[in-house]
């Protein structure tokens, strides 16, 4: 288990822990929460030996395998597969000493190897890596595709899968969930709950906490605390401890005045001297309570709109998608009819690449439609939160300066105090007070960031709403805030988001974006939830069955039924064709299919030879695994050890020429089709 006594961690001058006490027993799933800058991330750094605690004794099994997510940005041309299963650090550590036994020709290492191969599960790791990556939002196509042609945020999701591929028995996840879409995330979610070692998870989806943990952790003043249960079960227990410190707050403080009157009453009376003084002894032994502090949470409100058209605006056959420098169009969406009425709140669901930031960016004005039309209401004005928010700031620029900046290009249209002073209060609520509204923000933290560009939104006072992953960076409290000012907005709110309770507490209706179509979605979050498992589970079993092709290949393939039922097809085209030349045609068919047997007979002749061969070889090499597991005598499992690599070898000729085998019948065949 790993136990924390009496542990000390600062930071700088700052102490975040201390003195904390706490345990984690072998396969708990714990979420570690408390605010931004209250250590969590400092106490990941002490359980990866990235920092040593200042005081206190910390302590860890040291045969635990430990996992997690690197944050640096992969720069690599290696395949998205390959650097998937590179996180397989065991069976890499196995291949290695494969590679040297092989090349110092010893024959009980390459032996050993063999078996070590097969525990660390070599058999089926391309698969598993694949399944990863499937998973978290990749097409089947992506799969081959070079790391360093990935955006910034795929090639994260590329890491949280070498991670996940890595054999652990503690897995530490920082804010896992921030580069997903929702469809990932679900899926993260399944292969979480299913992983057997000990979790610790840093994130402020309230939704993927209560899924994946059982313990949670909360640092708060410095302090510790274990909580058993999810992260709704430790709000539950948070409140009724707060009411419970409350309400004995309140008795001691009645007790404390009691002894104190008794005090000031008498202690100058020499006849009560010493009850007095008994008193006094005993106010000073007792254990103060602290009274409950409120926390300060963040709030904030969306100003009612200057006016709301109705509809918001109407979208008719129209068609979404890029153009590229040279004119060339990609489109994504196809067909759109909807119309965005006043008041509504639209939650807009699709699997990862299916156009949702497309439709978004295009109601926004970032990009124009390709077909159709937009039609917008008179006076609709757009309040957008892009994905990545963080592009409309300028990392050398304050807040204050943004502000007079924004205000600058509102003019007169502005209804707001736009004086320097108004823009500095203004700031204030949206917690930026006294330096901070002169400190850079590319020195900023994520949160503090989004928190911004959610202030330059609100000062606009828009009527429609459009966002994009709002929540991205947000902690708790603030996604709270946002929730609660959303459902407090009297304009229109069109919401993309993989934060399940912020899209339950606002949308009362959702949009479905795929197969290049917008639709409605007729079910809720639960029925949208197990779509995505079985979508997800559909492109696993996908991608094994394209792993295990050349092993196993199906008879059927192999049959000359194709092109029997290809030859009618002229017959079927031409109806008016005189009865002698139907038979004639017939006639011509069947000898095009006797010539077409003809060539292909020695290369299904062969391909039947090597089906035979492989069995046998699969057959020996199987054999050969199981002989080598039993304890042997030395120049058995030498001898063994070798036999199971020429196996391996000529099993690896005999699939690669199945391959060419296959192409060829599917060639011949194919070009008697084209010319019947």
């Amino acid at each position: 288990m790993i136990t924390l006594k009496n542990v000390t961690l600062r930071r700088s001058a700052k102490v975040l822990l201390d003195q904390v006490t706490t345990t984690i027993n072998p396969g708990e799933k714990v979420g570690l929460v408390g605010r931004n800058g209250a250590g969590k991330s400092t106490l990941f750094a002490l359980f990866t030996g990235a920092l040593a605690e200042d005081g206190g004794e910390f302590s860890m099994p040291r045969h635990w395998r430990m996992a997690q997510v690197a944050q640096n940005m992969p720069e690599t041309s290696e395949t998205a597969t390959q650097f998937v299963l590179e996180g397989d650090t065991r069976l890499s550590e196995v291949q290695q000493q494969l590679l040297d036994a092989e090349a110092s020709d010893d024959g009980m290492a390459i032996a050993q190897a063999y078996c070590d191969l097969a525990d660390a599960g070599a058999h089926d790791a391309v698969s598993r890596a694949q399944a990863l990556i499937l998973g978290l939002g990749f097409k089947s196509s992506e799969l081959d595709q070079p790391v360093d042609s990935f955006s910034g945020g795929w090639r994260m999701r590329l890491q949280l899968a070498r991670a996940l591929m890595c054999p652990s028995d503690l897995l530490l996840l920082d804010e896992p969930t921030n580069h997903l879409d929702l469809d990932a995330l679900v899926w993260l979610e399944a292969w979480l709950k299913r992983y057997a070692g000990t979790m610790i998870v840093i994130s402020h989806d309230r939704e993927f906490l209560d899924a994946v943990t059982t313990v949670t952790l909360q640092i708060n003043a410095a302090q510790l605390n274990r909580y058993g249960g999810n992260y709704s079960k430790f709000e539950e227990l948070r409140a009724q401890q707060i009411e419970l410190q409350g309400a004995t707050y309140a008795k001691q403080q009645e007790k404390i005045a009691h002894l104190q009157k008794f005090i000031d009453r008498f202690k100058a009376k020499a006849s009560k001297a010493k009850q007095a003084q008994s008193r006094v002894k005993a106010l000073e032994r007792m254990e103060k309570i602290g009274p409950v502090l409120a926390e300060a949470d963040f709030t904030f409100e969306f100003k009612e709109p200057l006016n709301l058209p109705n509809p918001m605006l109407a979208i008719a056959d129209a068609s979404f998608g890029y153009r590229s420098d040279d004119g060339s169009e990609t489109t994504i969406l196809r067909h759109v009819n909807r119309s965005v009425l006043a008041g509504q709140r639209i939650g807009i669901l699709g699997a990862n690449g299916q156009g949702k930031s497309t439709l978004v960016k295009t109601i926004a004005h970032e990009m124009g439609a390709l077909a159709g039309q937009v039609t917008e209401g008179k006076g609709l004005n757009i309040g957008y939160f892009a994905q990545q928010e963080l592009d409309v700031l300028r990392p050398g620029d304050n807040p204050l300066e943004h502000m007079i900046r924004l205000a600058r290009e509102q003019g007169p249209n502005s209804r707001e105090p736009s004086r320097e002073q108004d823009l500095r209060s203004y700031l204030g609520s949206f917690n930026f007070t006294g330096d901070m509204v002169k400190q850079a923000v590319g020195s900023m933290s994520g949160g503090e960031k989004a928190r911004l560009v959610l202030a330059m939104i609100v000062w606009q006072r828009p009527n429609l709403l459009l966002l994009d992953e709002p929540t991205n960076h947000l902690d708790l409290a603030t996604r709270e805030a946002l929730s609660m000012a959303l459902n407090e907005f009297e304009g229109t709110v069109m919401l993309v988001s993989h934060d399940r309770a912020l899209l339950r507490a606002v949308c009362d209706e959702f949009w479905m974006v795929g197969r290049g179509a917008v639709g409605p979605f007729d079910g809720d979050l639960d029925d949208y939830q197990r779509y995505l498992l079985e979508e997800s589970k559909r492109l696993r079993e996908e991608a094994k069955n394209e792993e295990v092709v050349p092993v196993a290949p199906p008879a059927p393939a192999l049959a000359p039924a194709p092109v029997a039922a290809a030859a009618p097809a002229p017959v079927a085209a031409a109806p008016a064709v005189p009865a002698v030349d139907q038979k004639e045609q017939r006639r011509l068919a069947a000898a095009a299919r006797q010539g077409l047997a003809e060539k292909l007979r020695p290369y299904r002749k062969e391909l039947e030879a090597n089906d035979k061969k492989l069995a046998q070889l699969t057959a020996e090499r199987t054999s050969l695994e199981e002989r080598l597991a039993q304890p042997l005598p030395p120049a058995e499992i030498a001898e063994s050890g070798k036999r199971l690599k020429a196996c391996n070898d000529e099993i690896d000729a005999l699939e690669e020429r199945w391959l060419e085998l296959n192409e060829l019948i599917e060639g011949l065949t194919a070009a008697a089709g084209n010319d019947s």
